[in-house]
């Protein structure tokens, strides 16, 4: 199964450092749609993460109003890392 990364922290917050491949969908781009996941399917499993946790939950809220169905908060990048990488 595919697995998609985003962080869902700012532009100059993901610039700094983030996890490798993941897409930086800020929460003003998924309030607008999110464009970004346009081509993605709806059932890819999307894990989010900002610093605390606490963006990424309110994005998983956005992206299932949406359509997005398998959706993980992630938490932060060092819990991505550990689990993932």
């Amino acid at each position: 199964m595919k697995r998609i990364f985003v962080d869902v922290r700012e532009p100059f917050e993901y610039a700094s450092g983030h996890v490798e491949g993941a897409l930086n969908i800020p929460p003003r781009a998924i309030l607008s749609g999110a464009p970004q996941l346009d081509n993605v399917d709806k059932d890819t499993e999307l894990v989010l993460y900002c610093r605390s946790g606490s963006r990424s939950n309110t994005a998983i809220h956005l992206l299932r109003n949406l359509g997005f169905t398998n959706l993980v908060n992630g938490i932060n990048k060092e819990q991505i890392q550990s689990k993932y990488f």
